[in-house]
């Protein structure tokens, strides 16, 4: 698993490549905190576009990073995920909280658009 993070304004745009499961959910939960940890990064977009990959570890590990984003007052939205992706994000309960758009493009100017 690959995690790029880019830094736009007060948000934070994470690129998952791979597979996120219970052997790479730690390392996505270090690269993502490192940066929600300074304080000029209040969102969080999170591109799903190259997962190949998820498990119920990935769910838990996008949902810990959802609350710590919501205690800075900030909010998390979804990218580019397939449908298999998609499917367990709605099994997980995930949808009900976090929005899903259908490109980075979208989702950032959504989060630019309410900061």
């Amino acid at each position: 698993m690959r995690v790029q993070v880019v830094r736009k304004k007060n948000s934070l745009i994470a690129r998952l490549k791979g597979e996120l499961d219970h052997h790479t959910a730690a390392l996505f939960r270090e690269a993502v905190d490192r940066e929600l940890k300074k304080e000029s990064v209040q969102n969080l977009v999170l591109n799903l576009q190259n997962l190949t990959f998820m498990d119920s570890s990935g769910i838990g590990a996008i949902l810990g990073r959802y609350n710590r984003v919501k205690e800075k007052g900030g909010r998390v939205v979804i990218c580019g995920c397939s449908k298999h992706v998609k499917k367990l994000l709605q099994l997980g309960g995930l949808l009900k909280i976090i929005p899903v758009y259908s490109d980075e493009s979208s989702a950032v100017a959504e989060i630019m658009s309410k900061s």
